[in-house]
């Protein structure tokens, strides 16, 4: 894939965060971003790499009115050698596909996908943070642009790319979140759209979380849309459980996200014999072990924070701890063992790491 570069000039770059500066997530853009366009039966085209600024949509632009939009979201690194790594990239790629499927999007190749963030991350790499847990945030995005109003796939397609420095996804860090068991709305149902990265999930879980943050919880716990008793996944974070020393997560059915990171707990966990099961999660399972001893913590697991455990519960009015509301030895291995990863510290046993040369 041949991409074309136009830099943004010197008077219209903007100011990078100064070292040791405290960083938010998801409030401060690089300079660049990449754009390539799709028009059906002519496929992709136009790969380019210009500087940072709107987009241009007809009012009558076919994601607006459906939301026929897909999105990923993953980090660049520099790592203690002074390399540049992406983690997992491929399988970002991979779901942006699948993602792509179901919403009646063009796929991209893996290897384009791959191409197109490498030459972003390497052409903006003076943005990416050197602090302790910084990092620079990628997302991709792809949406509807044709001009039209009916109910039909759309035949025109722009997939983009910004990126940012963020710093760690929590204000407190590691510290135990609060999560409120959602027992009103559902955020996916089986058969849906759960499973693919879609803006509408998110649109849909906003109300409940304005709610549990206003009441002073930091995330929400879906249950399932059927009979509100199995538990799917946080706001923004695939979950864990530490049941009678089994490391259980709820399957994926459907209707919660295929989370990379997910993947990679799983995969360590086995590496680490540690016994696990993806199997239907109740949530009067996780509230009664959270009660007698038998949840020993709980923690959940993305892109952005990593891994964050669980303080506590709260459903039908009553919050419970876990762990004494303390983080857990296992979450916080898991961290340890990730973040290492990502930084250059630990052996990369299975290849997770693709550099930016």
């Amino acid at each position: 894939m041949q991409i074309n570069v136009t830099q943004a000039p010197e008077n219209r770059r903007r100011q990078k965060p100064k070292d040791g500066e405290k960083l938010g997530f998801g409030n401060r853009f690089s300079d660049h971003m990449f754009l390539m366009d799709y028009s059906q039966g002519t496929g992709w085209r136009d790969a380019r790499i210009v500087p940072y600024g709107p987009l241009s949509l007809a009012p009558s632009a076919m994601v607006l009115h459906y939301g026929q939009e897909i999105f990923e979201g993953m980090k660049a690194y520099y790592a203690r050698d002074g390399a540049i790594c992406l983690f997992r990239p491929d399988r970002n790629a991979e779901r942006m596909n699948r993602s792509a499927a179901r919403m009646c999007l063009p796929e991209i190749p893996v290897e384009d996908q791959l191409a197109a963030l490498r030459a972003l991350v390497r052409l903006d790499r003076e943005w990416i943070p050197r602090g302790e847990g910084a990092s620079l945030y990628i997302r991709p995005t792809m949406i509807g642009t044709e001009e039209g109003l009916g109910v039909r796939p759309s035949a025109e397609v722009l997939f983009f790319i910004i990126t940012g420095p963020v710093g760690a996804y929590y204000a407190r860090g590691f510290d135990p979140v609060r999560i409120l068991v959602e027992e009103r709305y559902v955020r996916a149902a089986k058969g849906g759209v759960g499973e693919a990265k879609t803006g509408g999930n998110y649109a849909a879980s906003l109300l409940a979380a304005k709610n549990a943050k206003a009441q002073g919880f930091d995330q929400v716990l879906w249950l399932d849309a059927e009979r509100r008793s199995f538990v799917e996944e946080v706001g923004t974070m695939n979950i864990f459980f530490m049941l009678r020393g089994e490391l259980v997560t709820p399957p994926l059915a459907g209707s919660i996200l295929p989370g990379v990171t997910r993947d990679t707990v799983l995969t360590l966990a086995r590496e680490w014999k540690i016994p696990v099961a993806e199997r239907p999660v109740g949530i009067d399972e996780v509230l009664k072990g959270a009660v007698d001893g038998t949840l020993s913590e709980a923690f959940g697991s993305g892109t952005a924070a990593v891994i964050s455990p669980v303080g506590s519960f709260s459903c039908r009015g009553q919050e419970v701890a876990v762990n004494g509301g303390k983080a857990g030895d296992l979450a916080a291995r898991f961290f340890r063992e990730i973040s290492g990863i990502q930084y250059g510290e630990i052996e990369d046993r299975h290849r997770w790491i693709h550099r930016v040369e």
